[in-house]
């Protein structure tokens, strides 16, 4: 059983304590952020099938949610506005909700196999503009909405967390059947009466198959 009543003992509580155990950044690192989207960031998100969202509402709780689809599935705008297809999911809305409260969010491009992500920063809003939203119709089903973001800040971050995790190696992944069940964590945690893990599996392979769009 753990210990509810755990405390950590020591805590950096000031930037200078924390820069004075990790330093100063390098002036390569200090200049790399841009505030717009050049030809290279570009070429990032037009070959990226994956991002994660980061948002928090008025009050400061946190959120980070995934969005994917076939790459280059966000749509540039022009160099500092984009929008992120909003596709069906569970309806739990967090990210929109503290988007309604908060604008401000923080995206993470990935692209399979590459150790460098892209971060883009900025304000976000609900779109749901026809002309933008049917460029990203798939499957004859266009968004209900979008998420538009105004672009603040971007730049390139190093691969050093990959290389740590060797994320992109097939080699070190964990084998599948020792692999954590969603359809076991979901039913040990809703709890819910007449039900069974299998049945939620079963809903989830469902989901899977025919509501992705």
């Amino acid at each position: 059983m753990m210990n509810e009543t755990f405390r950590f003992k020591k805590t950096i509580e000031t930037e200078e304590q924390l820069r004075q155990m990790i330093g100063f950044p390098s002036e390569l690192v200090n200049k790399k952020v841009i505030s717009y989207l050049d030809h290279n960031c570009l070429e990032f998100i037009a070959k990226s099938p994956f991002l994660v969202i980061s948002t928090s509402n008025k009050f400061g709780f946190c959120d980070v949610s995934p969005r994917g689809d076939n790459a280059g599935f966000v749509q540039v705008i022009n160099k500092t506005h984009l929008i992120i297809p909003e596709r069906p999911g569970n309806r739990r809305i967090d990210s929109m909700k503290n988007i309604l409260s908060n604008p401000r969010v923080g995206l993470l491009f990935f692209i399979p196999g590459l150790g460098e992500t892209l971060r883009v920063n900025g304000k976000a809003k609900l779109v749901t503009d026809d002309d933008l939203l049917n460029k990203m119709a798939v499957k004859g089903k266009k968004p209900l909405l979008g998420i538009g973001v105004e672009v603040e800040e971007c730049f390139i971050h190093c691969a050093k967390a990959f290389i740590r995790s060797r994320l992109w190696e097939p080699s070190s992944w964990t084998e599948k059947s020792l692999l954590p069940s969603a359809s076991k964590m979901l039913f040990k945690h809703a709890k819910l009466p007449n039900t069974s893990a299998d049945a939620i599996q079963e809903r989830l392979e469902q989901s899977y198959s025919k509501r992705l769009y």
